[in-house]
């Protein structure tokens, strides 16, 4: 028979049976006709009959033994969190077509009216308008809920694709293009709602989630890498409207699959008298060393593509995409980050190094450039955005991160259009390289003349969830 167990009750020592584990065959009190020895009324489980039984006292099985252990595997364990799954994939369904739309719409623009000029033009509106609405559209995500704003947010930008669409398949008036690429400025920043998921899961913990930003990165590195080849895949090989078509669909249904996991979903901070983010101190000189990331950007696409003028451009700029994803991932293993500036000081060397090769004319070289040069790009958007992230508070989390966004999509405009001249102007082909090699030293002075990302205190020390 098995020793009985002491338990202390306000009346001093006294017996009580030992139990099996819970979900065994006797894992109930015994019955007793009173209250417990040394209890008063009131006290323990009340009996039909108006006593009190004691209150049962399980004992941990042996069987149980210790907790699992955790994914040594960063990543891995990243991913055993309840919930991050879901949202991770149904958020990078939705992505990919932020690559794919502006291809698309490019070949499908310029097929109907021959036009490139007017496909670019339509696809600049289209960016333009979405500059201006992203703000206010991650502005009421914050103060409403992602699920409640980004599906009819979304559904409203695929309306817009879908009109744009109808509208170059039957020959409309010009200025119907213009209209309707504005409609599909609505869209919002899935990147940022999964980062703002992140930051909220893992609010206590700023290793792991410097690994989830790390992963978010190179997520966007491999979704713009992708999704372009998929919409001139989609478009040459089907009809020119299907890139449109298809990366609609998965628009849609990407974010309602992220939408449906309410889990994960940070809850609405309540409205604090904060205002727009850029009133903190220390934002609008990180936005401004954005813009000069950005530039540094456009500036490589246009030059990269500018030079190879081939079928082959495409592959090619790929890489410089492909070594992001992955100096990414790397550094999401890293225990510790580094500064901004230190990044940027990295970028502005390794951006030399297409120039180098671009100068010896061999394509090979330049492909090798390309995938150096882009290691440096997902380290500084890690580092970046974790900026954007402990500057911000929560209430405002997803319209900071827009911002930031806005603000490079800003300066890939800019370099677009300066890398454009280069190319046109400049005396040799190779110095187009030069322009996203001078933004990058930019964005270096900028962020050493403003002090941006020192290791001094966050300017959000001390606010909730920062």
């Amino acid at each position: 028979m098995p020793q009985p167990d002491l338990i202390l009750t306000p009346a001093g020592p006294a017996l009580a049976p030992r139990y099996r584990a819970p979900g065994g065959p006797t894992d109930r009190p015994a019955p007793t006709t009173g209250p417990a020895r040394g209890r008063g009324p009131g006290t323990g489980r009340p009996t039909p009959d108006g006593g009190h039984r004691p209150p049962v006292v399980r004992r941990p099985a042996p069987e149980d033994g210790p907790p699992a252990l955790l994914p040594r595997n960063p990543y891995l364990r990243l991913f055993s969190r309840p919930g991050t799954r879901a949202f991770t994939s149904g958020n990078l369904i939705a992505r990919l077509p932020v690559g794919m739309f502006g291809i698309s719409a490019v070949i499908m623009i310029a097929a109907a009216h021959d036009s490139y000029a007017l496909a670019g033009a339509v696809t600049a509106t289209g960016m333009a308008a979405g500059a201006v609405t992203a703000p206010w559209i991650a502005r009421l995500v914050d103060r409403y809920g992602q699920s409640r704003i980004a599906v009819p947010a979304t559904v409203c930008a695929v309306l817009g694709h879908l009109v744009l669409v109808l509208c170059v398949h039957g020959r409309a008036p010009v200025w119907t293009l213009f209209a309707t690429a504005a409609l599909t400025a609505t869209a919002p920043n899935t990147g940022g709602m999964s980062r703002a998921r992140w930051a909220y899961l893992l609010r206590d913990r700023p290793d792991e989630l410097h690994t989830a930003n790390a992963f978010e990165q190179a997520a966007d590195e491999l979704c713009y890498m992708l999704g372009p080849v998929v919409a001139a895949f989609l478009c040459s090989a089907l009809f020119p409207e299907a890139g449109t078509l298809t990366g609609a669909v998965l628009f849609l249904g990407g974010v309602l699959v992220f939408a449906a996991q309410r889990s994960t979903e940070p809850p609405v901070a309540p409205r604090t008298a904060t205002g727009s983010p850029l009133r903190l101190p220390g934002m609008v000189p990180l936005l401004t060393v954005f813009l000069a990331t950005g530039a540094v950007f456009g500036s490589m696409e246009v030059g990269a593509l500018a030079f190879v003028d081939g079928p082959v451009a495409g592959p090619v700029l790929a890489l410089q995409a492909a070594g992001s994803c992955a100096a990414g991932l790397f550094y999401g293993r890293a225990r510790r980050t580094v500064r901004l500036r230190t990044c940027l000081a990295a970028m502005s060397v390794l951006m030399t190094v297409p120039f180098l090769a671009a100068s010896t004319g061999s394509l090979l070289a330049l492909a090798a450039g390309l995938l150096v040069a882009g290691m440096a790009t997902a380290p500084t958007m890690v580092t970046g955005m974790g900026l954007v992230q402990r500057m911000t508070p929560p209430s405002r989390l997803n319209e900071g991160m827009t911002l930031a966004v806005t603000a490079l999509l800003g300066g890939i405009a800019v370099g677009s259009a300066t890398g454009g001249w280069a190319a046109d102007h400049a005396p040799f082909a190779s110095s187009g390289f030069l322009v996203p090699a001078t933004a990058a030293a930019l964005a270096l002075t900028l962020c050493a003349a403003t002090g941006v990302g020192g290791r001094g205190p966050s300017p959000s020390a001390g606010k909730p969830g920062s």
